[in-house]
């Protein structure tokens, strides 16, 4: 399979470049995997096609003010560094703009509150940091640091948290799991109301996630590694809801990724955590997840090659046409799609 194959046209005026007020209200497209067909709705819709038993899987990974300012110590560059993954203690992988301004051992300074020192800088791009600071750094990031909105976006955000997911509760993603960015804790109110298990899950989005495929066979591309969390309790309703006949709903490719690579080599979900790098396109046998709910991704990226493969190319492919006639809002902030 060839890249190229998952490459289309957008007019740039329907990337979204904030949220609604009223992040619900969202369009949703209903899309039958088997047959193509689709139906076009509003997302707090959503919870007329979720059943009592049902079990929703939401990544509650918090994205962390990842992208920091900094001056070279030596000559006053300034550089722009994206964290991405905590290795080991102070320890971090990390984009760095411009990178051939860095040299190993130099130092960049983000004011007086944190240091990094440049440890290695890697062939793929990554930069390995070494983060000096006094304190707590999560405290010291929301003081220095930004959100780190995909470079698609060039609105400012009126509100930082409009970047998280209501139910955003463990820090360290370098990048948004948006299709929960739709929920509202009302509307997730309503959906356990109605008998649905939420599943909580983490995945820390990073690289693995964003990179775009470079490669013009599909099969050669290598995923950068994710770190995922997998508890006894997710892992113990996940079984009963399979059990009983439930359906298994992914909010996300993230949290698809995580689902799927506890399976791979379980007949059960189990209590699991670790780095992942699976690479989910079209072939692609899915042994956990059921249907999931998903905004429109980019062209040839790995979300989008993950959501044909829960249907195929061509129906997927169609139904971004039609989202693009419809004036449907992409990516990030925009509109959502539900493969049943």
């Amino acid at each position: 399979m060839k890249t190229d194959e998952y490459n289309y046209e957008l007019n740039k005026d329907l990337i979204a470049q904030s949220p609604l007020e009223n992040r619900s209200n969202s369009k949703l497209m209903v899309f039958d995997k088997k047959t193509g067909d689709i139906e076009h709705k509003h997302f707090y819709q959503i919870i007329d096609y979720l059943n009592k038993g049902d079990a929703l899987v939401v990544n509650n990974t918090k994205v962390m003010p990842a992208r920091l300012l900094g001056i070279k110590k030596e000559t006053g560059a300034v550089i722009e560094i994206l964290l991405l993954k905590n290795l080991e203690d102070n320890l971090w992988e990390a984009l760095a703009k411009p990178q051939k301004r860095l040299n190993i051992g130099i130092i960049i300074t983000f004011g007086d509150l944190l240091k990094a020192k440049v440890i290695n800088i890697k062939e793929d791009g990554i930069t390995i940091i070494k983060l000096i600071y006094k304190g707590i750094l999560m405290e010291v990031l929301e003081k220095l640091g930004t959100m780190p909105l995909p470079p698609y976006i060039t609105k400012k955000l009126k509100q930082q948290d409009s970047y998280q997911t209501v139910y955003a509760k463990e820090y360290g993603s370098s990048a948004a799991p948006t299709a929960g960015l739709h929920f509202t804790s009302e509307l997730l109110q309503k959906i356990k109301d109605k008998g649905i298990n939420i599943v909580n899950i983490t995945l820390h989005v990073g690289l693995g996630t964003f990179r775009p495929v470079m490669v013009d066979n599909i099969s050669k591309h290598e995923m950068h590694s994710e770190y995922y969390i997998l508890n006894k309790e997710a892992a113990d309703t996940l079984n009963i809801v399979k059990e009983k006949g439930g359906s298994i709903i992914a909010v996300g490719t993230t949290s698809v990724r995580t689902l799927e690579t506890v399976r791979q080599n379980n007949k059960r979900f189990v209590p699991s955590s670790g780095e992942t790098n699976i690479f989910i396109y079209p072939g692609y046998e899915f042994k956990a997840v059921d249907k999931l709910i998903t905004n429109f991704h980019l062209p040839k990226s790995t979300l989008l090659m993950l959501v044909s493969a829960l249907t195929t190319k061509e129906f997927i492919f169609n139904a971004y046409d039609e989202a693009i006639k419809n004036n449907y809002r992409f990516f990030s902030f925009g509109d959502a799609m539900f493969i049943k």
